[in-house]
């Protein structure tokens, strides 16, 4: 799988290596969704509704690319795959826990107006 953006950094800017990782529409929805132990791809596709099953499954492979989660495939029939976060990944979760908090209280402050 070849990524368009994957590596695109010309100033070595680490807020572009975080965005390259872990940006777009997606990716912290799944990363968060995995987390909260919606770790099979039907609970993936039901706590985030507007994902296409495309989308979703571009998004997992690179997340797994990039060693952010981990998928486990299960020697069963059928077979059954679970996804979680890695023990790399797990060092964003502070980050994805402030970005909660901030959309938490700007959702609540646009409620006051």
């Amino acid at each position: 799988m070849n990524r368009k953006n994957k590596d695109f950094n010309p100033n070595n800017c680490p807020v572009t290596h975080f965005m390259n990782k872990i940006g777009g529409k997606w990716k912290v929805l799944v990363v968060y969704g995995i987390e909260m132990g919606h770790n099979r791809f039907s609970t993936l596709r039901k706590v985030i509704p507007h994902i296409s099953k495309q989308t979703l499954i571009n998004q997992l492979r690179e997340l797994e690319q990039d060693r952010i989660i981990e998928r486990t495939v299960f020697p069963e029939v059928p077979p059954r795959v679970e996804y979680k976060v890695s023990k790399y990944g797990k060092t964003m979760w502070p980050v994805i826990v402030t970005i909660q908090q901030w959309g938490l209280k700007d959702m609540r402050r646009g409620l006051k107006k």
